[in-house]
């Protein structure tokens, strides 16, 4: 936990909105201080954003400019704060092109969440440097997870509510209920949309 009673302002620009809500519920967790703001594109951070944030979290894909080419636009609105990148594509030519534009680091999206606690933590202390993560494939839990708790997942990651899973699989809500109870528990997880986070970051769901 940060000891600063000064609330840290996070800004997260990812277009994919659950997503952000996972990542968010993850950093709020971790980091009792901290508020984070989403954005869905740059237009959105650079048009709703009220406090000055003290550090950015941007995707790499974004709808219009994407976030290799939002980076100068940030600094130039926010200079002094820390951009670390976050990216599926977590290639040496694309975290090369991250650094020479100006990021502070580069995290991969299939990283577990203390890689982005971790390179959170640096770009907010004092002797901030860059905070690119070492990208390491976590451990999967597919082989855990029945035939049927994959469907309810796939439907989790199109933000469907236990009552039409229900339908399309044509099982009852409460049997629903136990998958995603079940799901929960292989991800430890404390929320549906942290589920489907981490299922992304195992590469369960695309």
């Amino acid at each position: 936990m940060w000891g600063s009673m000064t609330p840290h302002q996070i800004l997260l620009i990812d277009d994919h909105a659950l997503f952000r809500s996972g990542l968010r519920l993850i950093i709020e967790s971790k980091f009792a201080q901290a508020q984070v703001q989403e954005a869905g594109s740059l237009e959105q951070a650079l048009n709703t954003q009220t406090h000055p944030p003290d550090v950015i979290l941007l995707d790499v894909r974004l709808p219009g400019l994407n976030g290799l080419e939002s980076i100068a636009l940030l600094k130039r609105r926010w200079d002094s704060a820390p951009i670390i990148m976050l990216s599926s594509d977590a290639s040496p030519g694309t975290v090369r092109q991250a650094h020479e534009r100006g990021a502070a680091g580069f995290v991969s999206k299939a990283d577990k969440p203390d890689a982005i606690a971790a390179a959170l933590s640096a770009c907010l202390s004092p002797d901030a440097t860059a905070a690119s993560a070492p990208i390491e494939p976590p451990p999967s839990p597919a082989l855990s997870l029945t035939p049927r708790q994959l469907e309810v997942l796939a439907f989790l990651g199109q933000g469907l509510p236990n009552k039409s899973i229900a339908r399309k699989l044509d099982i009852s809500e409460n049997t629903v209920r136990g998958h995603v109870q079940s799901l929960l528990g292989v991800f430890g997880a404390t929320s549906r949309s942290e589920a489907v986070y981490m299922a992304r970051q195992q590469g369960l769901l695309h």
